[in-house]
Formats: structure tokens, sequence, C-alpha cells
């Protein structure tokens, strides 16, 4: 089976309807948020359907995350089949979470994701500018509204963001507090690209709590494809652990939406929302990313994939010093320095792998 899991309202189903489109090979499509499903009959009816179109057919499930129980039945369904049948399930972070929390299917799915809108695709979609790009960029969906702010918010608040906490985390999820879960998200998203303590964040919540309550939330938010947590790059791996993270909203949009869309001429408001897009970008590549700090020695980004370890630094026009670099090179001989500009961020966008080949010296 293979698992198509990604952010709301990037295309999934979209996608798909595409690929059914263009194919000639028999397919049935079911969508588990067309009808109220009260148990796993739904599913084994359109299992049954599918099988009906002959060896080979794809069995194409939306929304598979309504379904009750529905890892439990697609094993029994699955292990038990006799006849090859092609299986597609698609979800949003529901599906991610209920994947990480079940052992049913282990060993028996692929998991493919989908990533928000990077600015090569808006660009070549929508003839995004980079200004464009960090106000607006993540959500193909919202674009529509970009001419009416007010608008765009409403759009990007309910349909993407509340639509994920209220159905996506606090129905899979057990937070005690929602209030405080929600005013948790906005906090986070108003330190793009920044390192910042828990206990820091955690005095600016509303509440008491401790340090595990704020790394909590920022587990569900980035399992729930809205924010990454980078941590310090160590080769000691109880020390990265046990740093203070690097805060990435998965997108641009997410940063404007939590703290409004101002006037990009603010040359630091700038800098954080590039860093913001190279970082949130870097993190959809395989590989692991993480950020390097001693003192006062900094590396914005350290990507290591496979045998190769990459240093970045993230130049948005403001002055900045190598010394980091040159720091974290006296440390690693084999990193590779990457230097990222507003010039050179389209030919990272457009092929991050062919980019980091080119210019990693």
């Amino acid at each position: 089976m293979q698992v198509l899991a990604g952010p709301r309202q990037v295309g999934k189903t979209t996608g798909v309807r595409q690929l059914i489109a263009q194919n000639r090979f028999p397919c049935h499509y079911a969508n588990a948020d067309d009808v109220l499903v009260s148990d796993r009959s739904w599913l084994l009816r359109h299992w049954q359907q599918a099988l009906m179109l002959g060896e080979g057919a794809l069995l194409v499930i939306d929304e598979i995350q309504k379904v009750p129980n529905w890892s439990e039945t697609l094993k029994g369904l699955w292990d038990g089949r006799r006849m090859p049948l092609r299986v597609l399930l698609l979800g949003s972070s529901a599906l991610r979470l209920a994947l990480s929390a079940s052992e049913s299917l282990a060993g028996r799915f692929e998991l493919l994701r989908v990533h928000h809108w990077t600015f090569s695709e808006l660009h070549a979609a929508f003839g995004y500018d980079l200004e464009r790009y960090l106000a607006f960029g993540g959500y193909p969906g919202a674009v529509a509204l970009e001419e009416e702010p007010d608008r765009w918010y409403a759009y990007m608040k309910d349909a993407i963001v509340e639509a994920v906490i209220s159905k996506d985390l606090l129905q899979n999820r057990r937070v005690t507090n929602p209030a405080l879960f929600r005013q948790a998200f906005e906090l986070l998203c108003a330190y793009p690209a920044q390192e910042i303590s828990y206990t820091k964040l955690l005095g600016q919540l509303q509440d008491r709590g401790n340090t595990d309550l704020i790394k909590h939330y920022i587990e569900l938010y980035e399992a729930a494809f809205l924010l990454h947590a980078l941590q310090k790059y160590s080769a000691k791996a109880w020390l990265s652990r046990a740093s203070s993270p690097k805060i990435l909203p998965a997108c641009p949009a997410l940063h404007s939406m939590a703290t409004g869309l101002t006037d990009m001429t603010d040359a630091q408001r700038r800098g954080r929302a590039f860093e913001l897009a190279v970082g949130a970008e870097l993190r959809q590549q395989p590989g692991d990313l993480t950020y390097w700090r001693e003192r006062d020695n900094e590396v914005d980004f350290v990507y290591r994939y496979r045998d190769r370890l990459y240093a970045i630094e993230v130049k948005s026009g403001r002055k900045k010093s190598t010394r980091g670099l040159d720091a974290f090179c006296d440390r690693a001989p084999s990193a590779r320095r990457v230097v990222i500009t507003p010039d050179n961020f389209p030919q990272f966008s457009d092929d991050p792998a062919g980019f980091f080949a080119t210019v990693g010296v």
C-alpha cells in the first residue's frame, strides 16, 4: 500500500484525480469525507468494488483517517487478499498521527510525503516573485484571496490552521487546555528561524506548566505539518536533544497569518522571513537539518545528506560576517560551505540537489 500524507489544502486530492484521469488502468475512488462513516462496512464495500474491477486495479481512499478502525480493517483485508490490488490512501495530519501510533500496518505501506508549495512551484504556476512568496507562500488555494487581506486571513485561520487543530489534533490527541494549545501555535510562529528556549516560550504562555508541556505542543504541531523545530548540531546526540529549538513555521504564509501582513521593507523582518523560506524548503529535502551555534558563532543551517555535510549561511542583504562558517568548518573540515541569497534562491528552490552539487565548496 502507498500512503500519500501531507498538509491540508496543498492539492493531494487534485493531484490524484489528475493521475487517475491520465491512466488507463481500472480505478475505484472513494472519499470518506463524502458520507457519514460509522463502521468498517463502508471500507469493506469499497474494497470489494475495487476487486470487481479485476487484477491490478487501483483503490484510492481519500481522507482514510475518518474511517473508524481503518488501520486494523485494512490490515485484515491486505493480508487476506487473493487478487493483486493496488491501494493508495490519502490523508492529512490525522493520518500521520494514526500511522505513528499504530503497529497494525507495520511493513505494509510506503509513506509518500506531500509538502507545502515551494517558491519554484508557485512561480511556475502563479508567477510569484520573492516578495510575494515571503508574504503568502505555501498554499495554492489562498492565491485567489491575496488581494483581499481579510478573506486571505480568514481562509488561513479557518480552513487550514483551525481545521488542523480542531479536526486533526484535538480529536486524536488529549490536550487538557485547547485555548492554551492554540495560543502556543501563534506564539511559536512569531519566532521564525529563531533559536528560543523552552523556558522562554513557556513564560509567554498565559498559564502554568513545565517545559515538557511546550515540547509536547511542538511535537504535535510538527506531526501536523505546521511547524518544524530544529535541534542544534552536535556530534553527541544527547547534546542535540537538550538544546533549545530553532523554530520554523512550515511555510511563510503561516508566519504571516500569525503575525500579520506587514511591510517587508523592514530589513530585520525580511531577513527572518527569507531565512524561514530557505529553512522550510530545506526541511522538505531528504536528510537531516539542524543549526549550529557556539557562543557568538552561528551557522544558520547544517544539512547532512548521506555522506555529505553542508554548512549553510543565509544572506538576505544584511551585512553578515562569515565568522560562524569559518568556526564551524574548523571543527568539521569535511563540511561544504553554501551561501544562499535572494539572487540564487530561485536556483536552489528549483533543484536543491543540483544546487548543492554546484555551489558547495
